[in-house]
């Protein structure tokens, strides 16, 4: 089969490797829809925290935001799967640690994460290998766009669940990216007052264009009490800022990641009477994520700006933009796709 390898930094090309075979308790996926995750630019530079770790090494096959369809079933699996739409959990653990056996198996020691970490190869192919256990099934209504953006919504749903929005409440959300505009989405579906702030230029004119009127830049920010911020974007500075400007009494939520850490002052917290949440993973809101999906309530079709086939991808991990894309932030990949 196809499949997207990055070989080092800078380095990714399509290769025709074996194609896969289901092992106990395993399942083959063929892939209809596979996101780009800014997680899959950071390995293409180099600067992907796990390789330097050693929960990852090159080659690499990525791609963790996906769905499709059982072709094969491993030993000890029903073979009622084959045939099924599905996506999957991105965070594998060894299923008997203490963390496991709490339901944590997103955040196990020793887990895999597909297309990521731990050997896990990833699904900008044209099939790939998971866990019988990791599959979620996916209703006829969602199509294949909605069924690869699961995965990130999941992680916006978990941040928005964390700042616990009550109707009226006014959210900032920080970075107008995939994230921030999916967290905006559940957000704006809670009965929230939805507020992003983001540099000025494309990706804050595309959120106005989602409908969110209270956009801004640093410049124009009204002072309005804030109730609740989550931080999407990626700039060390932000999180400071973020429990300096809450309410107090009000909760911060991290989900985005910055290259250089983030220096707070704990005063604030505690002076603030502020609750402080960090989110890793979409794992325990897939299910709810899927419903949202289907029963319409959180839409992010328009956040797809194009798909593409496995052979553009290299050169969009580069910073080339598809011909013809839309405004949205989120590529997707067809890999039977010419």
């Amino acid at each position: 089969m196809r499949a997207l390898v990055i070989t080092g930094p800078g380095e990714a090309a399509v290769e025709d490797v074996a194609a896969p075979v289901a092992a106990p308790g395993e399942v083959v996926v063929d892939v209809q829809r596979a996101g780009v995750c800014g997680t899959d630019l950071e390995f293409l530079t180099g600067n992907m925290a796990y390789l330097h770790s050693g929960h990852a090494r090159y080659p690499m096959r990525i791609g963790h935001e996906w769905m499709g369809t059982v072709s094969q079933v491993g030993a000890g699996v029903d073979r009622r799967w084959i045939g099924r739409r599905v996506m999957g959990d991105t965070m594998l653990g060894c299923g008997h640690c203490r963390r496991c056996l709490r339901g944590h198996q997103h955040v196990c020691e020793d887990r895999q994460e597909v297309g990521i970490r731990g050997g896990r190869h990833g699904a900008l192919a044209e099939q790939l290998t998971v866990p019988a256990a990791s599959l979620h099934v996916l209703p006829d209504r969602l199509d294949p766009t909605l069924g690869a953006l699961v995965e990130p919504g999941g992680n916006a749903l978990r941040a928005v669940q964390a700042a616990a929005l009550s109707p009226g409440d006014r959210v900032l959300i920080l970075g107008p990216g995939t994230i921030g505009l999916l967290c905006a989405l559940f957000a704006r579906a809670a009965g929230a007052e939805v507020h992003l702030l983001g540099l000025p230029g494309p990706a804050l004119e595309f959120a106005r264009s989602q409908g969110f009127e209270h956009v801004w830049d640093e410049t124009t920010l009204p002072e309005a009490p804030l109730d609740e911020i989550i931080d999407a974007a990626t700039s060390a500075e932000l999180p400071p800022w973020a429990l300096s400007r809450v309410e107090p009494g009000g909760r911060v939520v991290l989900i985005g990641l910055a290259d250089d850490p983030s220096r707070i002052d704990t005063r604030d917290l505690v002076l603030g009477d502020l609750t402080v949440t960090g989110v890793l993973s979409a794992s325990p809101a897939l299910e709810e994520t899927i419903a949202a999906y289907a029963d319409g309530s959180v839409d992010p079709r328009a956040l797809v700006a194009a798909t593409i086939g496995l052979d553009e991808v290299a050169a969009v991990l580069a910073g080339t933009r598809p011909y013809g894309a839309g405004e949205g932030p989120k590529i997707h990949i067809d890999p039977r796709s010419a």
